[in-house]
């Protein structure tokens, strides 16, 4: 595969056995690996029924029927290869870089391009959404190797900007989505949490098997300056002058709150949780998730 920033060969590498799957009944009808909640004519028998009225004929098993004089009906379940979009959060606060080796932004790209590379390797689809306020760019579902570079050479110019709204972006999203599929959101989640719960509901509410990475870098976590610091909001501009050793401790905590209140609005919302930090090596974290 052609070298990508985001998926480097030895990351791809060390992503082999990794496997992404759906935790939800998929919609679809290609053979795969993740279990459908429909029977019908598919690649592997499960069992026989009674014909009933108003079955097709063309479901009576005649072979039987020549056996034991019975109609009985094959039943199959039905697999599906599963379809996964994962939307990439691009506003201006993932730009930032602490205490970790890289962005928030840049370490979502790269997680988002080795989930796409593992959802793809394992025989299913990956799409690529980008958002901040609104879905800014969407790429459609792509199934081989080289159909998924243009989304990847895509990740790799993305830039931070912009305020994020990310109950109205994924609000947005929702209905480009492929039917009942997997919607794996990467994201800061520097918002109100009324604001995920509210995307992230309204992805749950439409089929979708939900996941929220939470990408934080441990910078966030407390205040490492001392004494005197102009504080700049990331998206708005707005700059605040704020003494570090007297908020100290109260920003610990509330950081801490920030990150559990998140938690729990994912959680109440239908979506699977996971927070990973920007120093977490990219198949460690994916591992971890998948």
């Amino acid at each position: 595969m052609t070298a990508f920033k985001h998926l480097p060969a030895q990351i791809a590498d060390r992503l082999i056995g990794v496997r992404i799957a759906a935790r939800r009944a998929m919609a679809g009808s290609l053979q795969g690996a993740h279990r459908s909640n429909r029977h019908g004519a598919s690649v592997e028998f499960a069992e026989y029924r009674d014909y009933t009225p108003g079955d097709a004929p063309n479901l009576i098993d005649w072979s039987v029927y020549a056996r034991t004089d019975r109609y009985l009906v094959r039943r199959f379940e039905e697999e599906t290869n599963l379809v996964g979009t994962v939307l990439v959060d691009s506003s201006q606060s993932m730009a930032w870089r602490g205490l970790g080796p890289c962005t928030k932004l840049d370490y979502a790209c790269s997680l988002a391009a080795a989930a796409m590379y593992v959802l793809v390797d394992q025989g299913d689809r990956a799409g690529l959404a980008t958002f901040a306020a609104t879905v800014i760019e969407r790429h459609a579902a792509a199934g081989s190797a080289s159909s998924l570079k243009p989304m990847l050479a895509a990740l790799d110019l993305v830039a931070g900007r912009g305020r994020g709204d990310i109950g109205a972006a994924l609000s947005a999203a929702a209905p480009t989505l492929p039917r009942r599929s997997l919607a794996i959101v990467i994201s800061d989640c520097l918002q109100p949490p009324a604001s995920v719960a509210t995307g992230v509901r309204r992805l749950h509410h439409d089929g979708h098997d939900v996941r929220v990475w939470h990408v934080v870098d441990r910078g966030e976590l407390t205040l490492a300056q001392t004494g005197l610091v102009e504080a700049v909001d990331a998206e708005s501009g707005e700059r605040i002058e704020v003494d570090c050793d007297e908020l100290r401790e109260a920003y610990r905590r509330a950081a801490a709150a920030h990150l559990d209140e998140i938690r729990r609005a994912c959680l109440g919302a239908g979506a699977d949780y996971r927070l990973v930090h920007t120093d977490t090596p990219i198949d460690s974290a994916l591992r971890s998730m998948a």
